[in-house]
């Protein structure tokens, strides 16, 4: 019997026992314990040689420690909060409003599902082939922004930007705002370049989730030849609860079959597709239940094609996996696809239809995954509301 006294801290609910994901409440370094915070700073002295590490005001210094320390304070969390008796200056707290609790250093976005690359392929280039040729060969991905990456809960203004026009392009805000809902990776370790894939563990801390915010209108015109950037660049929305990636021991599954083998230094020795099970809620209306399953490369290959070149993955390195879509309606990623371009109406609860993202609309992305003993891993929610433009 632990002494944790909430309702929530149980193991068929995703943030029970088999989770602890870490945040920054008032401050200091928090561990979620069903809907409660516990604070780390004023039992630090109970991890020994990593007291330093949780008594910190963000995760910073716990991302450089590497895996062997992370593995380590887990362990004694988990110990901690199974206990019958309180430790000693344990005290639960609310888990108050969300904050970023790690300084992002650089952020790489992929476009790993093969679904949404062949839809989005589909609408933006019609009379083409919707995969480019090296899309089954590795990672597509861009070097995005990580100044603009806020935490659950930031409005989201609608951006300006170039737009095609019939006589040359206009400027304004976007008319096609949209979601993309996606898996990110928290990365901590030594700084180091060629990662290979069966290292990717010792350089990912955790795991959140992601609202890639994309104004359609606006990428349209300008992502071809370089790809995306203003269409992108003004704004990412993440988890403010990292999940560490030890709870999803119990998640890993191998990526879809292939139709021709990898490059060496993408071929896996172990499985490190996840078994995650998104949704997204537009307005209080459930519009989509994408499988992360689904995913055409994995974490650890994402990993590796991006250091490949001898580029370096540091502490507070943030990368996504792309948008997170599925081959039935109802588990496509992002409204571009759901309403095929803005052809389609989108259904709300209340008889409201919608192609894009309209001022005050309000998404939340959620997801869980299966843990141990047929217990839950939960992901924390991302959520964002959209502000007119200035």
């Amino acid at each position: 019997m632990t002494w944790v006294q909430d309702e929530a801290f149980s193991a068929d609910q995703p943030f029970g026992p088999q989770t602890l994901p870490y945040g920054v409440v008032d401050g200091q370094i928090a561990v979620r314990l069903g809907d409660q915070a516990l604070p780390l700073r004023p039992i630090a002295e109970s991890f020994g040689e990593h007291a330093d590490l949780v008594a910190a005001d963000s995760l910073n210094p716990l991302l450089a420690a590497g895996r062997q320390a992370w593995t380590d304070v887990r362990a004694r969390l988990t110990e901690l909060t199974q206990a019958s008796a309180t430790p000693k200056g344990a005290a639960l707290v609310p888990l108050g409003n969300p904050v970023l609790p790690f300084t992002v250093a650089d952020y790489v976005d992929f476009y790993s599902s093969k679904y949404h690359a062949e839809n989005v392929g589909r609408i933006f280039r019609p009379n083409d082939d919707p995969l480019l040729p090296n899309w089954t060969h590795l990672p597509v991905g861009y070097h995005g922004r990580a100044g603009t990456i806020v935490v659950s809960g930031t409005p989201v203004e609608r951006p300006h930007g170039q737009r095609r026009g019939q006589q040359g392009p206009t400027f304004g805000p976007s008319q096609r705002l949209d979601i993309e809902a996606e898996v990110g990776f928290v990365c901590g370790g030594p700084v180091t370049g060629r990662v290979p894939v069966s290292s990717a563990a010792d350089h990912v801390f955790g795991v959140v989730l992601v609202n890639d915010w994309s104004a359609r209108d606006i990428q349209a015109w300008e992502y071809q030849p370089l790809g995306p950037f203003l269409g992108k660049s003004f704004a990412t929305s993440v988890s403010g609860w990292v999940t560490p990636l030890d709870a999803f021991s119990a998640a890993r599954v191998h990526t879809p079959p292939r139709t021709h083998p990898v490059l060496d230094y993408l071929v896996e020795d172990q499985p490190w597709g996840l078994e995650l099970l998104l949704e997204v809620d537009w307005n209080g209306s459930i519009v989509s239940r994408p499988q992360f399953a689904n995913m055409f490369y994995s974490f650890a290959q994402q990993l590796a094609h991006m250091t490949v070149n001898g580029a370096t993955v540091r502490p507070g390195d943030l990368f996504a996996s792309g948008t997170v879509s599925g081959p039935e309606r109802d588990q496509l990623g992002c409204f571009l696809e759901m309403s095929w371009g803005g052809r389609d109406k989108i259904a709300l609860l209340g008889g409201e239809k919608r192609t894009f993202l309209e001022d005050h609309d309000t998404v939340r992305i959620t997801a869980t995954a299966p843990g141990p003993d047929g217990s839950v891993i939960g992901l924390a929610e991302v959520v964002g509301t959209v502000s007119p433009a200035s």
